[in-house]
C-alpha cells in the first residue's frame, strides 16, 4: 500500500487520532510515524502495511487516483456518531 505523509496526517485527523493513537493501533514506533509524516523517511513496505491496516480497520479508505486523499467509510461514520451519542 502506497500512501503519502499527507494522507497519513489526513487519516489521523479524520479519526481524531494523535500520533500516539496510531502507535497503539499499528504497533509502529512514534518516531517512525513522526519521521514519515514530516517526510524525513520512507518506511519499509511492512511498516506502511501495518499503518494502513490500522487505518483501514478504523474505517479509512485511501484514494490513490489523480487526486490522492482519504475518506471515512459510511460504516465508520455511523460508528463514530453512535459513540458520540453514547458519551453524552
Amino acid at each position: 500500500m502506497a500512501f503519502t505523509p499527507e494522507q497519513c496526517r489526513a487519516a489521523r485527523a479524520l479519526l481524531n487520532w494523535s500520533q500516539q493513537d496510531l502507535v497503539e493501533h499499528s504497533k509502529i514506533t512514534k518516531k517512525t510515524i513522526a519521521d514519515f509524516e514530516r517526510g524525513v523517511t520512507h518506511p519499509r513496505r511492512q511498516t506502511r502495511s501495518q499503518i494502513a491496516d490500522a487505518f483501514e480497520a478504523a474505517g479509512i479508505l485511501f484514494l490513490n487516483s489523480e487526486a490522492p486523499g482519504v475518506r471515512l467509510t459510511a460504516k465508520s461514520r455511523r460508528a463514530r456518531s453512535t459513540m458520540r451519542r453514547g458519551r453524552r
